[in-house]
């Protein structure tokens, strides 16, 4: 799952999970395969040649040198050096807070963070109602208004339809950019 608008695309390392099960939940070979999984669709879903991934901080202040938790000294920062050896632009861990107080979000093409709420709500407090749910890394193209189905507005002729027409529109336009990557990347006939 990506949360985005133009300038500003979120995915989760863990999703749907409880709160107290998401230490537990990130290990090396999750954060590599969700940061395989951004960078592929960055590239090939959004026309991005060489994106730069910014990840989130599961503790306060990057744990604080293990004074609030140790799994961003441990566990996040060690895999993010690993993946940057590979050539890609990963950066962080970033504290969550000063993150997007300070705008640094707009440096990059992508952030992951650790857990659902510490994306979610600062996207939804920047972009609430223009923004898109895009499914990265399936081999359709699933888009949908940011805010969910509505249920409790529905029938009630109150519902806002900018985010349902910003997710059609991004579904185009993800469309045309795949067809365009194919064409680059396919090898020649020999």
């Amino acid at each position: 799952m990506i949360l985005m608008t133009d300038e500003l695309r979120i995915g989760l390392i863990t999703g749907h999970i409880p709160i107290a099960k998401v230490a537990e939940s990130i290990t090396p070979e999750l954060i590599k395969s969700k940061i395989e999984t951004m960078h592929e669709s960055l590239m090939k879903d959004f026309g991005i040649n060489k994106p730069k991934i910014a990840v989130l901080s599961l503790n306060p202040h990057c744990g604080d040198k293990g004074v609030i938790g140790k799994e961003d000294d441990e566990i996040i920062r060690p895999t993010i050096s690993e993946i940057k050896e590979t050539g890609k632009l990963v950066f962080g861990p970033y504290a969550a807070d000063g993150f997007f107080g300070s705008e640094t979000y707009k440096q990059f093409d992508g952030v992951l963070a650790t857990y659902h709420d510490q994306g979610l709500a600062p996207f939804k407090a920047l972009s609430f109602g223009k923004g898109v749910n895009f499914t990265a890394g399936l081999s359709h193209i699933r888009t949908s208004p940011d805010h969910g189905t509505g249920y409790d507005i529905a029938g009630k002729n109150t519902a806002n339809s900018s985010s349902f027409s910003e997710a059609l529109f991004t579904a185009i336009q993800v469309f045309k950019t795949r067809n365009e990557y194919l064409e680059l990347t396919k090898s020649p006939l020999i």
